[in-house]
């Protein structure tokens, strides 16, 4: 389902894929994010991100690869407010829900 927006002209409507990838962007600037897992067959820039819009309202899983040795906890829960405050900002609709799946551990240079 896309978003929907309405303002006096009309009507605006957001594809998820479009939310996905911003979100994807927002999330692999953060800190102990080494990278998204591939567990959907989406381009590049949504894979790992599944988006779903359910009354106007974001719901978005992340499957991430996070750097060894990083606080989990503290790594999600920056993901976690980042993406809300970026994805909120860029699409006008409220985020509800985040939910984050470490699929995997990556050691850094």
């Amino acid at each position: 389902m896309r978003g929907r927006l309405n303002n006096k002209l009309g009507e605006i409507q957001i594809h998820p894929d479009v939310i996905a990838q911003c979100a994807g962007n927002a999330a692999v600037e953060c800190f102990g994010i080494v990278g998204m897992a591939a567990v959907n067959m989406k381009d590049s820039l949504t894979r790992g991100v599944d988006v779903e819009i359910v009354d106007n309202h974001i719901h978005i899983n992340f499957h991430v690869i996070v750097a060894y040795g990083v606080n989990i906890s503290a790594v999600s829960e920056n993901l976690m407010e980042s993406v809300k405050y970026k994805v909120e900002a860029f699409t006008g609709m409220e985020v509800d829900r985040i939910n984050i799946f470490v699929e995997g551990v990556r050691v850094i240079d």
